[in-house]
């Protein structure tokens, strides 16, 4: 599935404006792509192998409660950094941006990739990035395909959700909470997926 009215011109247009900020950047000033993701607390079937005339089963919950987790990552370290909120609004993302001003202190700006999502877009989020050293840079719209967090929330749920159980919610919790405490085992991985081959989708 991808959207339906992008823009392929515009996206172009991005991703020469990318690499020109890459070019102009401080050697201090990190670039991050933001975004928040939703897991469900259920099983999700994939694929696995499986010896023939053997059957296996997968238990599901009821799917009704979830997570709701903010996040970005710097490509160049492959550092995340999350919160898990109530809700995704402009007050969980400036929590989660002044924890990522707090790990550049050298930085004279960090620049923030992210969506049109309406947060991003809100007063408060624009009166408060004003006094910080964040300077958010918004992707052409409908264009997740050069969101890279985009990628890396598609691991995270290969990882945590594709054919595991959790019986309780906070089991669940947990297991997604080890995984961002375990980055150092997927860098390997993590490298080779989160490169900069952008590809551009056409409506």
């Amino acid at each position: 599935h991808v959207p339906g009215k992008q823009d392929p011109a515009r996206q172009r247009a991005f991703l020469e404006e990318y690499k020109q900020l890459k070019a102009d950047k401080g050697a201090n000033d990190p670039i991050y792509f933001a975004d928040a993701t939703h897991p469900q607390h259920n099983s999700v079937p994939s694929y696995g192998w499986i010896k023939r005339g053997k059957e296996k089963e997968l238990k599901a919950n009821c799917g009704r409660q979830r997570l709701n987790i903010n996040g970005a990552i710097n490509l160049e370290t492959m550092e995340p950094t999350t919160g898990f909120y109530e809700t995704i609004n402009a007050q969980s993302t400036i929590d989660l941006f002044s924890k990522i001003e707090a790990k550049h202190p050298q930085a004279e700006t960090i620049y923030m990739i992210a969506d049109n999502a309406r947060y991003y877009h809100s007063l408060l989020l624009k009166e408060y990035v004003k006094g910080t050293k964040i300077k958010l840079i918004f992707l052409p719209p409908y264009s997740p395909n050069l969101n890279l967090i985009e990628r890396y929330w598609k691991f995270f749920k290969k990882k945590v959700l594709n054919n595991h159980y959790y019986q309780t919610f906070e089991e669940f919790r947990q297991a997604c909470l080890d995984f961002f405490q375990k980055q150092k085992d997927y860098l390997p991985e993590l490298t080779s997926l989160l490169t900069e081959n952008f590809h551009i989708q056409a409506a």
